[in-house]
């Protein structure tokens, strides 16, 4: 399993020195989408991170103008770059083929999206599927539950990533499930007072 880090609703120069700090440690630093409209694709392709071990993520969730977004976007560092399971089926298999062509990852958002349409997602099937609690939903999310019944219905995906306030006895259980590709923790990392000896916390957890 990876440990991806969201980092989010901070300065440029805050989440730039965060993710040298992470990139020892962690699998995939992400810049969150709250970033990409703070700062766009032009100042992180100017002001690169640089990192020298983990991949960067950037948070598009792109749901039009597909081809045009992910072009931009992989001009910079990226090496995975996220999309709307609800956007148009066109948008999807722009974004896939470019992520293919540049032997690159996407990942498709599943928020809020029902099994109807995840159904028609199948043909993607290099695509990172990720399941997304939303941030503003009051309800509480149970990841691995959530991660078993996916896994149930949708058998045939290969590579999963799970995100919604990811805590380290949650990420020990996903561990052992031993389900998804990807543990996406934002502010559970980021937030903590000693962010890097938190990070190497969840690292063990789910090694």
């Amino acid at each position: 399993m990876k440990l991806q880090v969201a980092i989010d609703r901070v300065s440029l120069d805050a989440a730039t020195a965060l993710a040298k700090a992470l990139d020892p440690i962690v699998d995939i630093i992400e810049l969150g989408t709250s970033l990409i409209k703070d700062y766009g694709l032009v100042t992180l392709r100017e002001q690169p991170l640089h990192l020298t071990h983990a991949q960067l993520l950037l948070d598009l969730k792109t749901n039009d103008e597909g081809a045009y977004e992910f072009n931009q976007g992989f001009t910079t560092e990226a090496d995975i770059l996220t999309a709307m399971a609800s956007s148009s089926h066109a948008t999807l298999e722009q974004v896939y083929a470019i992520a293919q062509k540049a032997e690159k990852d996407v990942l498709i958002d599943l928020l809020e999206v029902d099994q109807a349409r995840i159904k028609t997602l199948m043909a993607f099937d290099q695509a990172i599927f990720g399941l997304h609690h939303a941030k503003d939903a009051a309800s509480a999310f149970d990841a691995i539950a959530t991660t078993a019944q996916f896994h149930q219905d949708f058998p045939q995906v290969r590579r999963i990533a799970v995100a919604g306030g990811i805590d380290l006895a949650q990420a020990k259980g996903l561990a052992k499930q031993g389900i998804a590709e990807i543990l996406i923790v934002g502010s559970n990392i980021t937030g903590a007072s000693d962010p890097v000896a938190t990070a190497q916390a969840f690292m063990e957890a789910i090694k």
